[in-house]
């Protein structure tokens, strides 16, 4: 496994030098600004990561407005008490994409939200307290407690909320793979267990968090966000 300045210095040189890869790398939020995010805004970028994956993400972003009226601004107190009234209203009103299994998730993540607040104060504080150098393990809490947060959609989420993380793109994941660090895309405990370690091993070497690191491991394979 190369260290984290060899890998910095290919990406570095595909994209034009060290200052023009600098300024595709955004690092993540401070983490007081990060817990202070209302829980609503947590649950509109989970729904609208949900209504992404395999549709078009130009088309739910054009439909957005209609997302947050539709779903009241996406409290989650009130959207974890929608019941069959309100989800047939949601899957009749033109202005979302009227996917019923969908809808549901969103409203399984409302209460999976509520619950993080009863039990951590607020859902933004059990996120912005969650340790980087066990970001898998959250990845499992989002994949057994949330509804269709497993794998890329909560990867996404977490990443769009600015929360230090990393996303197992094709390109990451290439890397990852050129450094011996996997054989495969990661699934099972132990691969993830593996990327974790490099990660941290590399976040060690550059003080660097794991979206800055993510970003740089995808910019030395391709262009794609990570």
């Amino acid at each position: 496994m190369r260290k984290f300045d060899e890998i910095y210095a290919i990406s570095a040189e595909r994209k034009g030098g060290a200052e023009a890869l600098e300024a595709l790398i955004t690092p993540p939020m401070p983490l007081d600004d990060l817990a202070r995010i209302p829980d609503d805004r947590w649950l509109s970028m989970m729904a609208k990561c949900l209504f992404q994956a395999g549709f078009h993400w130009k088309v739910i972003e054009a439909k957005w407005p209609g997302f947050e009226t539709a779903f009241e601004g996406f409290n989650p107190a009130r959207v974890s008490f929608y019941g069959d009234e309100e989800i047939d209203r949601l899957v009749s009103d033109t202005a979302i994409v009227r996917n019923g299994a969908k809808i549901m998730a969103v409203v399984e993540n409302a209460r999976f939200l509520v619950d993080l607040a009863a039990e951590h104060g607020s859902a933004a504080k059990f996120f912005a307290d969650w340790p980087a150098d066990d970001f898998i393990g959250l990845m499992d809490v989002l994949a057994k407690r949330g509804s269709r947060l497993g794998g890329a959609t909560g990867q996404r989420a977490l990443r769009w909320m600015r929360k230090e993380s990393f996303i197992l793109s094709q390109d990451v994941v290439a890397r990852l793979i050129a450094e011996d660090v996997v054989a495969k895309a990661p699934t099972s405990k132990r691969d993830l267990a593996a990327v974790q370690a490099a990660f941290n091993t590399w976040r060690g070497q550059s003080g660097r968090s794991l979206t800055e690191i993510s970003r740089v491991l995808s910019m030395s394979v391709g262009a794609g966000p990570a």
